[in-house]
């Protein structure tokens, strides 16, 4: 048997079709995929860092008894509303001594000296939990805080908190808009690549079918292939991912913290499914289109 026989051969192999164009196709849109997933997951992290530095401020009655500044401190734990990582709840307390010098570190005047005294509060500082950030609900959360005896003023950025919830929910609208767009055209650019991977199989497929082969038998190799160069596809879109992730860190070191390893391997493992089924969905779907093909649409 001649050398140009056997390369015939291996390349009409059943199953078989031109695969770096498939594998190269499927691990750029998974890729392209991804970097959106990760942009979302960024901006996820980082809004929700946003919102738990959402605080408070909490003036106290001048002349409060040390107990009662315990027993507000305490209530103040007790509330829902008030941001709590690993059962502490987040309030901080400021002495009206140590606001002064602050503000006179900050400012470089000393209001004290003609003033004579200090006219600010004891203050506690309290972190709001993510989910009361809405404008209503922190009105609701001043004015509990406020019932409580001892307290002077509750207050808060009013003009902040408005401006970050509608930045927040202009970006979300954004991203789910894009990305609706960028899963049709994943879905379309891996569907295309497979179907022109497959077209140069067809005369075999055909073959396969005149000799007596069963549907089955003649599906399988191809799905089994599609699956592995979808896994491959999602591995190689994955690598590419994390190397951009150490290269941004190093370039923007702030980025590593909001960084959340769980859900980056999630992400990823979604790409290796994702790659995998459109993978096997395209493949199944040109197979049928070619096994029902009459000989003249062949050509």
């Amino acid at each position: 048997m001649s050398t140009e026989s056997v390369k015939y051969r291996k390349k009409k192999k059943l199953g078989s079709y031109p695969y770096v164009s498939v594998i190269f196709s499927v691990s750029m849109a998974l890729f392209v995929s991804g970097l959106f997933g990760l942009i979302v997951l960024y901006a996820n992290n980082l809004s929700q860092l946003i919102k738990e530095n959402i605080e408070v401020q909490v003036y106290l009655n001048k002349f409060l008894p040390e107990n009662e500044r315990i027993r507000i401190h305490k209530m103040l734990s007790t509330k829902p509303y008030v941001l709590k990582k690993e059962g502490l709840a987040q309030i901080e307390f400021i002495s009206k001594e140590d606001a002064a010098k602050q503000f006179i570190d900050n400012t470089g005047e000393d209001f004290m000296s003609f003033l004579g005294d200090n006219p600010l509060r004891d203050a506690f500082t309290v972190k709001v939990h993510p989910d009361y950030i809405d404008e209503a609900q922190l009105k609701e959360v001043q004015v509990d805080i406020q019932n409580i005896s001892g307290v002077f003023e509750a207050t808060y950025s009013q003009n902040m908190i408005s401006t970050i919830n509608q930045n927040i929910k202009r970006i979300s609208l954004f991203l789910m808009g894009v990305a609706a767009i960028l899963i049709i055209t994943v879905i379309v650019l891996i569907n295309n690549t497979i179907k022109l991977a497959l077209f140069s199989q067809r005369f075999l497929i055909r073959s396969m079918q005149l000799v007596g082969a069963t549907t089955g038998f003649i599906r399988k190799p191809f799905l089994i292939r599609a699956f592995f160069y979808g896994i491959l596809g999602g591995v190689l879109a994955s690598g590419l991912l994390w190397g951009m992730i150490h290269y941004g860190e190093t370039k923007i070191e702030e980025l590593a913290l909001i960084r959340n390893n769980e859900q980056i391997y999630l992400l990823m493992g979604g790409l290796l499914i994702l790659g995998s089924l459109l993978s096997l969905i395209s493949t199944y779907q040109a197979m049928k289109k070619y096994m029902r093909l009459s000989l003249d649409e062949l050509y």
